[in-house]
């Protein structure tokens, strides 16, 4: 099977450009491809993680991957599949990320010369005069095209700023650079980003007179059509210390049974032999195949023994001291203390459970909260001293479990 097909065959290809010549870069060895990835938040999430194990599987197939740290579209923000635009952010927050994200990156993709490559396109951009920009390749842009894009489509009614409309100019430069100075034939990216990428290898077309290519891969989503990736409106990062390897692994170990195999087929190195030999799989054999995908993914994100203590801490639950010892914890602050107690409300902020003791009521009185296994519905709930001491495990929802301690 060449690389190619077994892309197709993972469910990873949405659209391409041109897939015979495609095909015949990525199956040789012969791409030079880019991804890009913008500074919005200190850690990458599970969102960007299909994207770094595609970029994975194409370099050990002899692929160049260059991981583009967007630097310079950060300041000015991606109105793709967006309803409100994106919060602006200071050029000290952004190069903040940017550093946060390359330390990420190097874990999964292999960096070096004669390797990947790893840029950031505020050293481009930033530098841009913009009225040469607009005489270099205005033209290029019909502004009619534009605005029938995709990627527009969901703010016209709501409005879209001039800032965000040059969004597609600024990714499409960036291409039309890297073409020239990278030899980078080929753009990778979210099936959300097809408008954009179009306008990249278009402007390489108009301007050069050469031909460069794109694909976009599938989102991953859940049956619901829901982005992945995310629990109670919060991302699944990539970073431990914004989620724990615990949690992480909690993650995918819920993850509905009608998406588990197609997250295995999207998302793991295992061979598709393997997979499709899960296909009938049915009732416990599915929680089987289950912990499957959270053990492979952990161990790829935060190495073989983080996944290794949350396998064994998930299966042990309330076993025993084992599964205390590597679940994510917090040591309260004995201030919290009133009258030999300290409320259940306070702990649950402190543990960083919820962000305010508002919050945490209304997960109470919905029925969302268990202590040591027995479902609390009074918020005015309290923890004794003497529990706290041995160790009290809070279970938040259906997948998050955090023990408090004094």
């Amino acid at each position: 099977m060449t690389l190619y097909d077994e892309l197709v065959a993972r469910g990873l290809i949405a659209q391409v450009t041109d897939e015979p010549e495609i095909k015949e870069l990525i199956n040789n060895g012969k791409a030079t491809f880019y991804i890009g990835f913008d500074c919005t938040a200190d850690s990458l999430t599970a969102g960007h993680f299909m994207a770094l194990t595609l970029m994975k599987r194409m370099q050990q197939a002899g692929n160049t991957p260059i991981a583009l740290i967007g630097g310079g579209t950060t300041m000015i923000g991606d109105p793709s599949g967006r309803t409100d635009m994106r919060k602006m952010l200071t050029r000290e927050d952004i190069d903040h990320n940017a550093e946060c994200f390359k330390r990420q990156m190097e874990r999964f993709i292999d960096f070096g010369p004669g390797k990947a490559i790893m840029l950031n396109n505020a050293d481009w951009l930033l530098d841009l005069n913009y009225v040469e920009l607009l005489r270099e390749v205005g033209a290029c842009f019909s502004v009619n095209n534009m605005l029938r894009a995709e990627c527009y489509k969901n703010r016209m009614e709501r409005g879209l700023s001039f800032l965000e409309f040059n969004y597609m100019i600024m990714q499409s430069y960036d291409f039309y650079h890297m073409f020239q100075t990278h030899g980078c034939n080929m753009q990778c990216g979210g099936d959300d980003q097809w408008s954009n990428m179009l306008g990249g290898t278009e402007l390489i077309r108009r301007k050069l007179g050469k031909d460069a290519y794109a694909f976009t891969i599938t989102l991953l989503t859940d049956s619901q059509g829901n982005k992945m990736g995310k629990t109670a409106g919060n991302a699944v990062w990539l970073d431990p210390n914004k989620t724990s390897p615990f949690d992480f692994y909690q993650y995918w170990r819920n993850v509905g049974d009608a998406d588990v195999l197609k997250c295995i087929r999207m998302l793991t190195f295992l061979p598709l032999e393997e997979i499709d030999a899960m296909a009938g799989w049915q009732g416990e054999q599915l929680n089987k195949a289950k912990e499957i995908l959270a053990y492979e993914l952990t161990s790829l994100v935060h190495g073989k023994a983080e996944a290794d203590k949350a396998q064994q801490t998930a299966r042990g639950l309330f076993g025993g001291a084992a599964a205390h010892e590597n679940m994510p914890a917090t040591v309260l602050d004995r201030a919290l203390v009133r009258d030999g107690k300290v409320g259940l409300l306070a702990a649950m902020v402190a543990a960083g459970l919820c962000a305010s003791n508002g919050e945490a009521r209304r997960l109470v009185q919905q029925g969302g909260i268990l202590l040591d296994g027995e479902k609390v519905t009074d918020p005015a709930a309290a923890l004794t001293v003497e529990t706290l001491q041995k160790g009290v495990v809070i279970k938040k929802g259906k997948k998050v479990y955090h023990k408090v301690s004094l």
